[in-house]
């Protein structure tokens, strides 16, 4: 069973370890270029490459193309059965998603064909859904489109954030390959076409997004509004870190790093003013 494993943040990381751990490495690994990252903008390593460096010794052969069009001679001389595709974060081309036998796999953490595209994490807490989870698939070329080769549902608690979210979908994703390759590679998985009526998309938030008013933060922190409460406290664990809440007073940027809600009313628990380090807080209101 010989495989390509394409990604490069931290849910990728997360599987891409949980398959080295089950005796299942890639022969190679395709993950975006270091990148400066920080206010001092030290070059940086993406997770996944770390973790293949911290496990020289099986060999894993690493790409960094800037153009992932570029690879199409090299992964085609590894011979692989399969390739996996996970928080790759670039587009690749149909041309590379077919150059393996069985095709390339998706992972998606959502349970297609509801909320496709970039930000699943992130919208399925904005939608106070109760439930997600993950989706291995069939890549088409298409955004998320191929047919669905297994999945598993993740119950969401109240108070998950993103990076919750993130990690727990990553391992159960995890999971879910360990228990689905070998039978996969064997052709003993029949991969069952989406609901296409059913299919919903989640967009790229930007800051503009994570916006929040500060009227609006006045009457989800007094009281006088429980539904901005709510609101407000929901963007928080979707829209951190990135975008990022953010809000203004006094002329002053700040970001709202983590809420509550007591009473119907939103608390600030840590916030952090443009250019200074983040404070803890009490609960309070902003003006207290």
């Amino acid at each position: 069973m010989k495989y390509v494993f394409f990604g490069t943040p931290r849910f990728a990381a997360i599987i891409l370890e949980k398959l080295i751990d089950a005796g299942m490495p890639p022969v190679a690994l395709v993950c975006n270029p270091d990148r400066p990252v920080g206010r001092k903008q030290i070059i940086t390593p993406p997770e996944t490459k770390t973790l293949v460096i911290s496990n020289q010794t099986l060999g894993i052969k690493i790409f960094q193309p800037e153009d992932p069009s570029l690879l199409m001679s090299s992964v085609k001389a590894l011979m692989s059965d399969f390739f996996i595709v996970a928080a790759y974060a670039k587009i690749l081309p149909k041309e590379i998603l077919e150059i393996p036998k069985l095709g390339t796999i998706g992972v998606h953490p959502s349970l297609l064909p509801k909320y496709r595209g970039p930000s699943p994490i992130q919208s399925v807490i904005l939608a106070d859904e109760k439930e997600t989870g993950v989706s291995l698939f069939l890549m088409d070329g298409r955004v998320d489109h191929g047919p669905v080769i297994s999945h598993q549902t993740l119950v969401i608690n109240d108070e998950d954030d993103y990076e919750a979210l993130e990690e727990g979908l990553a391992r159960l994703a995890a999971d879910l390959l360990v228990e689905t390759l070998p039978n996969f590679a064997e052709g003993k998985m029949t991969p069952l076409p989406q609901d296409e009526p059913q299919a919903t998309y989640s967009k790229k938030f930007t800051s503009e997004d994570a916006f929040i008013t500060p009227e609006d933060l006045e009457l989800a922190t007094s009281g006088a509004s429980p539904e901005k409460a709510i609101e407000i406290h929901r963007k928080t664990r979707a829209l951190n870190p990135e975008p990022g809440v953010w809000t203004t007073k006094n002329g002053k940027r700040f970001k709202l790093l983590e809420t509550g809600l007591q009473n119907y009313k939103l608390l600030l628990k840590r916030i952090q003013e443009a250019g200074k380090k983040p404070i803890e807080l009490a609960a309070v209101r902003p003006e207290e």
